[in-house]
């Protein structure tokens, strides 16, 4: 006859026990790093995002990034960008448009989209107002943003250039400044396009 163990094993309730708190345990971690594929902020802004048209007619100021997922500025600037959308929510639109999606061509075309990430700034009236070329922080994000919102002149950032309608004169744009082109110039030919920019 043999002598009970001092150190008994676990009986068959405490192991149910136990794989319940493990799989509930790994289910919620699983929920709180954003499940099993965590979706990027660049894909979760695109998503959410309004139709352009439907930002530009819609009274409120509007910022558009175009972007790409292999664009490291892109990426960079995908939280800062996550943060004024959550910050602005209701009296300014965030749009993303993707270069890399073909649904997008008439705007890369009508934007002149040379470099990403680019953003191109409208007023409240759905009229542009800006154009940005290259990543920007936080900071300069929230100065552009606020400016949209309060119908102020935008600041003066590196990169940063104003749109201009064109006057009476044929090939005439005011206050561009170089590398920028104003709505319905002419386009200089480009050897590259935006989905050749890293």
């Amino acid at each position: 006859m043999t002598s009970p163990s001092p150190n008994p094993g676990l009986g068959p309730s405490e192991r149910l026990l136990l794989l319940v708190l493990a799989v509930l345990l790994a289910a919620g971690l699983v929920w709180f790093r954003g499940g099993l594929h965590p979706e990027a902020p660049l894909e979760r802004l695109a998503r959410q995002s309004l139709d352009l048209p439907v930002a530009l007619r819609n009274g409120k100021p509007t910022v558009v990034e175009f972007y790409a997922d292999w664009c490291e500025a892109c990426r960079s600037m995908a939280p800062a960008m996550e943060t004024i959308e959550a910050q602005h929510r209701g009296e300014l639109d965030v749009v993303l448009l993707n270069v890399d999606n073909p649904r997008w061509q008439p705007e890369l075309e009508r934007f002149d989209v040379n470099g990403i990430p680019q953003l191109e700034l409208f007023n409240a009236a759905g009229t542009p107002v800006g154009r940005s070329i290259g990543a920007r922080s936080t900071a300069e994000l929230q100065a552009l943003s606020s400016a949209l919102i309060a119908g102020e002149p935008l600041p003066a950032l590196a990169g940063m250039g104003a749109v201009s309608s064109l006057d009476a004169t044929p090939n005439t744009s005011v206050d561009v400044t170089e590398g920028e082109v104003a709505a319905g110039a002419p386009k200089a030919a480009t050897m590259a396009g935006p989905r050749s920019h890293a």
